[in-house]
């Protein structure tokens, strides 16, 4: 039988600890809640209430439902009174020495049946339980902020953790409205391990000198779909916060290449540069707002674009349906399409191609690379367009790809209603890449969560949930493997890693199997 939670404890009355009482209940379970430091539990409830008051005006919760909720939030002295709790979720610092003798306080107070759970969202709870009477109780319970908005938490059982614990806690879990997701007790656990790839691989394409952090940012944001730039995110977090999550789960994988940091956040927390909460990291900020001014990221390709005359465009793709794409995109703006064999001197080269950059590419297909430019098609044409080209591309080749592509659309015809809702969109140039920005940081990511998959440290699905519910990325990283083709995804990084020699591109064997059996990397093997 799966244990009734009447009674849930808090230790630790911060954001996390008093958005877990809001929504335990919130859930109609009574929440004891306890701080070792003096006053903060009163002031961890004065300020709940205060916020359920304001809901509760804008009509979220009856007068009735806000009076039941508050008489649920009691404020206890000493640890010794929360020894009626079912469960127990500590919610205070990240230091390990710090939570194990808070545990072995917790077992001087509570019964044997009571579970104990951990907030941590990077320590071990292997770790975290060792030194306990009764480590088959102790689990992780990880929950994300907002607590009540992140509709997530991580349940992660030590190596010692009993099942009725895990099942217990995911019960709990969905009384109080959020997915449970059952992780292993790995480095990271779910959310934090697959958010590796976003932020290290787009500080690597900073560090390459590919693009701007800003021109990165609107790259991710309008074309990939990600709801925050990762320059944005890490300025939001604090690289106070980021940067150490990064060395950790880097050393804690004993130097995996995948989860390398980059020495610039590094330099930045040294430099005290730490984002929002300072009034400057990536960005400059002013009472909590962004103020830099990045729209003159193009200001130069908007001079070129000026004379751009446009006599025709060659095409080649690396994919059908990407080579019929532009050549419906260019019939919709009346720009004539050199079909021969081989371009004429005049005619612009582009190259739809996946990762590889453009000298290579222009090699490949043997074609001059002064006339070339390559265009990202991992994105769709309706959003964002990046434009590559080689470092001996002749400038009126780059204008005219511009002038195509960017947000003055050339030689567009009048009657289109495609070419006019396109019209809206921008394009940006890009340094010389070994594959686009999206398509770098966009396969990283689906090839990480095919390795969280290969390690068995969640359920594809599971996966997928809490890394799209917990970043609010606009897929989960299995699921956008399949929207995409992991064929698609495979090819990207086998070239990267081809031309590179870095190991951290190397594809995962999961992705590989399914990309090249053809079915969908939720495909999971059958156990005979």
């Amino acid at each position: 039988m799966i244990m009734t939670v009447n009674t849930l404890a808090i230790v630790g009355t911060g954001i996390m600890g008093m958005g877990i009482a809001q929504i335990a209940a919130q859930a109609g379970i009574q929440v004891l809640l306890y701080d070792a430091k003096a006053g903060a539990a009163e002031q961890g409830r004065h300020s709940l209430q205060a916020m359920l008051e304001k809901l509760t005006a804008r009509g979220k919760f009856s007068d009735d439902e806000l009076q039941a909720m508050l008489n649920r939030l009691t404020v206890v002295q000493e640890l010794s009174q929360i020894a009626t709790a079912e469960i127990v979720v500590e919610a205070i610092i990240e230091n390990l020495d710090i939570k194990k003798q808070l545990f072995a306080q917790l077992e001087e107070v509570v019964t044997a049946d009571t579970i104990l759970a951990t907030n941590t969202s990077s320590l071990s709870v292997t770790a975290i339980a060792a030194d306990c009477e009764y480590p088959e109780r102790v689990a992780g319970f990880h929950f994300f902020n907002p607590v009540p908005l992140m509709k997530i938490v991580e349940i992660i059982p030590g190596l010692s953790t009993q099942q009725s614990v895990v099942d217990a806690l995911t019960d709990l879990a969905k009384r109080m409205g959020h997915l449970g997701v059952v992780a292993k007790d790995t480095p990271g656990f779910i959310v934090n391990h697959g958010g590796r790839a976003y932020g290290t691989e787009a500080l690597k394409i900073l560090g390459e000198g590919v693009a701007s952090f800003e021109q990165i940012d609107r790259i991710l944001r309008d074309g990939a779909g990600f709801r925050m730039g990762p320059f944005e995110l890490l300025d939001l977090t604090g690289i106070d916060v980021s940067h150490p999550v990064m060395e950790s789960i880097y050393d804690q994988f004993y130097h995996e290449a995948r989860y390398r940091p980059h020495p610039l956040t590094r330099q930045m927390l040294v430099g005290k540069k730490l984002g929002r909460k300072v009034g400057g990291g990536f960005y400059q900020y002013e009472k909590g707002q962004k103020i830099s001014v990045d729209s003159a990221q193009n200001q130069s390709s908007e001079v070129l674009v000026s004379d751009a005359t446009i006599s025709s465009v060659w095409i080649c793709a690396d994919l059908a349906e990407d080579k019929t794409q532009l050549v419906d995109y260019l019939n919709a703006h009346d720009v004539t399409i050199d079909d021969n064999d081989t371009p004429h001197p005049d005619s612009l080269v582009l190259l739809a191609i996946y990762g590889e950059d453009t000298t290579n590419a222009a090699i490949r297909y043997q074609v001059d690379p002064k006339q070339a430019v390559a265009i990202d098609m991992l994105t769709e044409l309706t959003k964002h367009r990046t434009l590559m080209p080689s470092i001996v591309t002749q400038e009126r080749f780059v204008a005219q790809a511009y002038a195509l592509f960017g947000s003055s659309t050339g030689n567009k015809g009048s009657d289109s209603r495609e070419a006019d809702a396109q019209e809206a969109c921008s394009a940006t140039l890009i340094a010389e890449s070994t594959g686009f920005v999206a398509q770098r940081v966009v396969a990283m990511v689906i090839n990480l969560g095919c390795d969280i998959a290969m390690q068995k440290i969640a359920t594809p699905e599971d996966i997928d949930n809490a890394v799209k519910l917990g970043l609010g990325y606009p897929y989960g990283p299995i699921s956008w493997g399949d929207h995409l083709g992991a064929s698609r995804v495979l090819l990207i990084l086998e070239r990267i890693y081809a031309l590179t020699g870095d190991s951290r591109y190397r594809p995962s064997p999961w992705l590989q199997r399914r990309a090249k059996l053809a079915v969908s990397l939720f495909t999971q093997q059958a156990i005979y």
